[in-house]
């Protein structure tokens, strides 16, 4: 049974083609008698964008997860991905869906042994690489409160909202001064009293 290959080919600007890319690839899937099902091209993106941010490698997995081809087929490794961490996801997603990936300047095949292990070094540069960013933001964040700098969001109270706050904090409802603490008063005489507590609260 032939093998059913999509092609991903990719130029960073607007003023590059993938014909070169696209050319080279059809000819090699014509040698070898695959099927090309079908051709996904990104113009004008960086590699180092994510999946999301392309529109045709995001079709490409979502058409992988339909299984509608075997292998993928890229002429070069860079026009997959910039990014080790995303060319690992892109593989592991692959991998787990049982379709292939191969290069053609780098000749890298991951349905033959040899390819396989190569990508599981990335997988693993890829892992260590996400674990060394980890422990040097953590180090960061202990050397900045150390230093004695506040970490997490800043406040959005500025100084004029919180002076009648610390006016209330200091003359507070729990204050037996509040008019609410007050026995024995009514009527008028205390809703005054009430009154001028309350003014006397936001200016103090």
């Amino acid at each position: 049974m032939t093998k059913r290959i999509a092609i991903y080919a990719r130029v960073s600007t607007d003023e590059q083609t993938v014909d070169n890319q696209l050319i080279e690839l059809r000819s090699l899937c014509d040698r070898l008698g695959y099927t090309i099902v079908q051709e996904y091209t990104d113009s004008g993106i960086s590699g180092a964008k994510s999946r999301n941010d392309r529109p045709a490698l995001d079709a490409l997995m979502k058409d992988a997860t339909r299984r509608r081809f075997d292998m993928v087929m890229c002429w070069s490794i860079d026009r997959l991905g910039r990014s080790l961490q995303h060319l690992v996801e892109i593989l592991n997603g692959l991998q787990a869906l049982g379709i292939d990936l191969y290069f053609q300047q780098q000749g890298m095949d991951t349905s033959t042994p040899s390819g396989r292990m190569i990508f599981s070094v990335f997988g693993a540069i890829g892992e260590f690489e996400r674990n060394l960013i980890r422990e040097r933001v953590l180090a960061g964040q202990q050397r900045a409160k150390a230093n004695g700098v506040k970490l997490g969001r800043p406040s959005k109270m500025n100084a004029l909202m919180s002076v009648p706050l610390r006016g209330r904090s200091a003359c507070g409802t729990n204050s037996p001064l509040h008019p609410c603490h007050r026995p024995n008063e009514t009527g008028s005489k205390a809703t005054h009293k009430s009154n001028a507590a309350m003014f006397s609260a936001t200016v103090c």
